[in-house]
């Protein structure tokens, strides 16, 4: 790559300073406003195609980051007046459910947990059921990720959207904290599965997440060879010279089961709060700070003093995600509050792992009905969503830490993070709840004599497909900005050109979602 082409392309995407918090809020309304719409055309009218789907669901965010980035209100109202209209439709019958589909009884959770796991802790194990709320905030989060990591590298995608170089608000410095947030609520379901989990051995659960870590920090390796390799252009106040996103990725799981027998005793949220202010005085009084801004980059660890600093910001994200991974995942929002704090009073007379207990109160307790209560959810997210609004705006109005900084991952940036996915996962969930009302948004895609069947009230198909291989997907997008990049001079490309490549990017990419979506290509 031509050096002048690589320093002024690295100039591009350097010293932004971002946008706002209300203007990032309104680009991303779209994405709720097309799932709107998607259930609209999706009650009233035939099934959809995957042309149809893609243009639905993954459109409106490219044009949301792209020709409408500084008229968000103006895509809004596009979306919305359609979906208005279709209202108006009466809806298409979907059928109805039998009683088996929605709950099942405690005797058969118990006898089907226990033909999968012969221990004494599968007892107590709760199966999951399906939300498609979740599913549709992760499909979209990946994919307005896939869009954004090419599209910056255009002229028709804003500056201001791009990544702040150190303190500032910007779309793409929400996605990296979204997509940890979100690493968070999934890895919430071995907890809810079976909270015991918290108490196991923590070197065997070391080990395996190791091994489930450890193929994400390889693409850490990989990724860092191709760019030094290829002479690709690189920020290097992102992480750091040798770090990358994909090393904080890996990190961060093994992090969060040093602290299991921590989360026994208080709650994860509480814990995430604590982890959040500690970084943020290490930062302002240990002069953490000081030391990213102005520190020379002599040595592997000055080298790389953004990812490894931020990694502690970005772990309070994970336990906070996780934090609200548990009240979504269990059916009942309050379900894993109340185990916890069973197993702290068993644990102080005995291990519960000596002595699981069988009576029939508590399991009752512990295995309860597979249908969700999402409105209680929904009640409860609300209050969270907005109790981190308020403290967003306290820290703002007192100054703590200076403004939002992605690179430092300080308290503010932690905060606005949860402030943030905790209130879309609320619009998601509020959507399913007006489309799908109860039971059919308890619903889940079943197979049938080898044919599918689709619930009306089961995540979009295409959003599934994504959601179900969205770290390959995420390695994928790489590869191909990448490549992109490396074939193509886009920082002096037109708007129109630009379009025209991001279309047939986002349209490939959820094609390969779509071609895997009965399969689940890498397990992590």
């Amino acid at each position: 790559m031509d050096d002048d082409y690589k320093a002024s392309k690295e100039a591009f995407v350097s010293g932004m300073t971002g946008s706002s918090i209300g203007h990032i809020n309104m680009v991303s309304f779209a994405s709720l406003l097309s799932i709107a719409l998607y259930s609209a055309v999706r009650t009233r009218l035939p099934p959809l195609s995957f042309i149809a789907e893609t243009c639905l669901l993954v459109l409106p965010m490219l044009l949301s980051v792209t020709v409408f980035a500084n008229s968000p209100a103006l895509l809004s109202l596009l979306l919305a007046v359609p979906t208005l209209l279709l209202l108006m439709l009466p809806r298409r019958e979907s059928g109805t459910f039998l009683p088996s589909v929605l709950r099942h009884s405690r005797a058969s959770s118990r006898t089907s947990n226990t033909s999968r796991d012969p221990s004494p802790s599968a007892a107590l194990a709760v199966p999951i059921p399906p939300l498609p709320a979740l599913t549709t905030y992760r499909a979209h989060m990946l994919l307005l990720t896939f869009i954004c990591i090419l599209a910056v590298d255009f002229p028709v995608f804003p500056r201001q959207l791009a990544k702040c170089e150190t303190f500032g608000v910007s779309l793409m410095d929400i996605g990296v904290g979204s997509f940890v947030f979100s690493q968070g609520i999934v890895s919430a379901i071995p907890l809810v599965k079976n909270p015991t989990h918290l108490t196991a051995p923590l070197l065997p659960k070391l080990s395996l997440t190791l091994r489930k870590c450890s193929p994400v920090l390889l693409l850490g390796l990989l990724r860092t060879m191709s760019v030094k390799g290829t002479e690709y252009p690189e920020h290097v106040t992102e992480y750091g010279l040798h770090w990358n996103f994909f090393v904080t990725l890996g990190l961060i799981p093994i992090l969060q089961v040093l602290l299991h027998p921590v989360m026994v005793y208080i709650p994860i949220s509480l814990l995430g709060v604590v982890v959040a202010i500690s970084h943020q005085l290490a930062l302002s009084m240990g002069n953490l700070a000081q030391y990213i801004l102005d520190a020379p980059r002599d040595g592997v660890i000055a080298a790389n003093k953004e990812g490894i600093i931020s990694l502690t910001g970005y772990l309070a994200i994970h336990l906070l995600g996780l934090s609200t991974g548990t009240l979504l995942l269990a059916p009942s929002p309050s379900y894993f509050r109340r185990r916890q704090q069973q197993l702290a009073q068993r644990n102080g007379a005995a291990s519960i792992r000596q002595r699981p207990s069988t009576s029939d109160s508590d399991t009752d307790d512990e295995v309860p009905a597979v249908r969700r209560e999402n409105d209680k959810t929904a009640t409860e997210l609300c209050s969270y969503a907005v109790l981190w609004w308020v403290f967003l705006g306290a820290l703002k109005l007192f100054a703590v830490g200076g403004d939002v900084s992605r690179r430092m991952a300080n308290l503010q940036y932690v905060v606005w993070i949860a402030a943030y996915n905790s209130t879309f996962l609320l619009g998601y969930l509020v959507l399913d709840l007006a489309f799908f009302p109860s039971p059919l948004s308890t619903s889940a895609t079943r197979h049938t004599a080898g044919r599918e069947w689709e619930a009306a009230g089961s995540a979009p198909p295409l959003l599934e497909a994504v959601n179900k291989n969205g770290l390959v997907l995420f390695l994928l997008a790489n590869v191909a900005t990448g490549l992109i990049n490396l074939s193509m001079q886009t920082m002096y490309m037109s708007d129109w050109a630009a379009l025209l490549v991001l279309t047939a990017y986002s349209f490939g990419l959820s094609a390969v979602g779509w071609a895997c979506r009965h399969r689940k290509v890498w397990r992590f």
